[in-house]
């Protein structure tokens, strides 16, 4: 059943990626560019291929914003706290937990002294200024992972259809607790995260990761990915 879930997961996303032009990467992505207010994103990763719903790479990372009442908060926005500066390629990783475990990984992978990282929410200069090498890092890794977005514009709130969208295609998707299907490779990053629940799930998530996903979700998102339109 599962499997057969993830099969249909994946071919509403291959519909996606053919209306929407192809996925993007955050190292070539500025505000810029056209952007819908509110989404749901869908980050693959270099390396990761699926293994058992057909082929191509696994997504490794699903996300929304707006989810409390009166957010103002917009895709850009949260997909840029997940880039990281432009300019300098640095970053804020206390502004983005995707950045905090790739960062955790890095550290625990190449030995890494950062006992800084993750600790505190307003750090003095210097210690901004020593963990901006890290940083970049984190920037280059996640600059690289392609990524699609589906345009959801509802209102901002935990009922909304971007907050289901995103839990149930991170709970379908996560391998915790259950038998591996398109499992992580030997060799990706995130088996060096020091939270068991990215170890586990074999994605860069920590929430929704031990739920259990409402099958009917799919008939929704295949809608949702029916009703968008075509890049021109």
């Amino acid at each position: 059943m599962r499997a057969e879930d993830l099969r249909r997961f994946y071919a509403a996303l291959s519909t996606l990626q053919h209306k929407s032009g192809g996925p993007r990467t955050l190292g070539l992505c500025s505000g810029r560019m056209k952007w819908p207010r509110r989404g749901v994103y869908f980050f693959s990763e270099p390396g990761e291929e699926r293994s058992d719903s057909g082929n191509g790479l696994r997504v490794v990372r699903i996300g929304t914003h707006a989810l409390k009442d009166r957010s103002k908060t917009s895709l850009w926005n949260r997909l840029s706290q997940h880039r990281g500066q432009s300019g300098s390629g640095s970053g804020n990783h206390r502004g983005s937990i995707f950045r905090l475990i790739v960062g955790q990984s890095l550290i625990a992978r190449h030995g890494y002294e950062h006992p800084t990282w993750g600790v505190g929410s307003n750090p003095p200069k210097d210690t901004r200024v020593s963990e901006t090498p890290l940083e970049c890092e984190v920037s280059r890794v996640i600059g690289l992972m392609p990524f699609l977005w589906l345009e959801i514009d509802d209102e901002a709130g935990p009922t909304s259809l971007r907050g289901l969208i995103e839990r149930n295609s991170i709970a379908l998707l996560s391998n915790l607790g259950k038998e591996p299907l398109d499992a992580p490779s030997s060799s990706w990053l995130g088996h060096h995260c020091n939270r068991p629940r990215v170890r586990d799930s074999g994605l860069w998530n920590n929430n929704h990761v031990e739920e259990t996903y409402d099958p009917g979700f799919l008939d929704v998102l295949e809608m949702l990915v029916d009703q968008t339109k075509c890049a021109q």
